[in-house]
């Protein structure tokens, strides 16, 4: 899998965090979003304004180039409504910069999938579930399943997936839709299409919503599961371990995110406005940040199970989650299976 930084090297990754260097950037166009979907890192009730200018857009993906950025991953709100998409799309092209998109679909016709593909845009497509039904209550849209599989349709008539072209759909593991995901698992693998199931952070929309929670002794059933599928049907090998199946975030030693009004934060579950790239340099921001130390430093730095955890080398467990669900950034991930089973002990 190649999604948040396995596609670099652990030499490269070392290298860049020695030199306060990033490999990609994470950012915001406009929190504007069509749909109001229950899980969502976004506060949905909160009117957001004063957002970047395309100058101040491309400004600070500029500045991020100059840190050693390689790819700039773009978040929402919904960036296939933003106006400005196809210019900012064309800009990072135009750059040498490799693109990847988180979307749920909504402004993917054959226009905007035929620049994607000319792009060569990494394609992350967000459903939660192949039932119209659920997929429509979770994203809380009337209508949203229909949007996302017309979007589907029109990345597989612009080539997708593909050897350059990569697609990969984005599922929250969910109490709604957990039944289901070994065999959405094994569609996906057939059609070529990376799954990118997660663990849901637990913050803005989806904080105190319980319905949706999955205790961490089924989400390790779920992940052993999907291994299993993997390796008998797929022949592929991995361990599981959260917050992502078959995949692992080490985000903060690369990477770090610019909102829509220009707030620096480390990720998007670790919401702590380091900066405002209207104020400061993102080199500044990012070289004097004690959290964004600390995250580096993690070996030394995180607390708990985590710490003395036999996975510590390659694994913080959810930076965000502990933040959400602590206050502390550098607790234990209270999601992981194995900080539960630990406790238990």
């Amino acid at each position: 899998m190649q999604i948040y930084n396995l596609e670099f090297t652990e030499q490269e990754i070392r290298q860049a965090v020695a030199a306060d260097r990033l490999l990609s950037m994470e950012i915001e166009f406009s929190r504007v979003c069509n749909f109001r979907c229950s899980y969502c890192y976004v506060d949905g009730g909160v009117e957001c304004t004063n957002e970047l200018s395309r100058e101040e857009i491309k400004d600070v993906i500029l500045q991020a180039k100059e840190l050693g950025a390689r790819k700039i991953i773009i978040l929402g709100g919904e960036p296939s409504i933003y106006p400005h998409l196809v210019e900012m799309l064309r800009f990072l092209g135009q750059e040498g910069l490799e693109i990847e998109m988180f979307t749920n679909g909504s402004g993917i016709d054959q226009e905007l999938a035929s620049v994607l593909a000319e792009e060569r845009v990494r394609i992350a497509l967000k459903l939660n579930s192949r039932d119209e039904k659920i997929q429509d209550q979770l994203a809380g849209k009337k209508g949203a399943w229909r949007i996302i599989n017309r979007a589907l349709a029109a990345l597989q008539a612009a080539g997708y997936p593909s050897k350059e072209l990569f697609l990969a759909i984005s599922t929250v593991i969910c109490r709604q839709n957990i039944a289901e995901l070994p065999a959405m698992w094994q569609w996906l693998r057939q059609e070529s299409i990376e799954p990118y199931f997660e663990v849901i952070t637990p913050q803005a929309n989806a904080f105190g919503n319980s319905s949706l929670e999955v205790a961490p002794g089924e989400l390790k059933e779920l992940f052993v599961r999907l291994a299993a599928i993997d390796l008998e049907k797929f022949g592929r090998t991995w361990e599981p371990q959260p917050p992502l199946v078959g995949n692992k975030c080490m985000r903060h030693q690369v990477s770090c995110v610019v909102t829509a009004t220009g707030d620096v934060m480390p990720c998007v579950g670790v919401t702590i406005p380091l900066d405002n790239i209207r104020h400061n340099m993102l080199a500044s921001i990012l070289k004097n940040s004690e959290v964004v130390n600390n995250l580096k430093n993690y070996r030394q730095m995180i607390k708990g199970p985590c710490r003395s955890c036999e996975k510590a080398a390659e694994c913080y467990g959810c930076r965000g989650a502990a933040y959400q669900l602590t206050g502390d950034y550098l607790a234990s991930d209270p999601t992981c299976w194995r900080n539960a089973d630990s406790e238990k002990s």
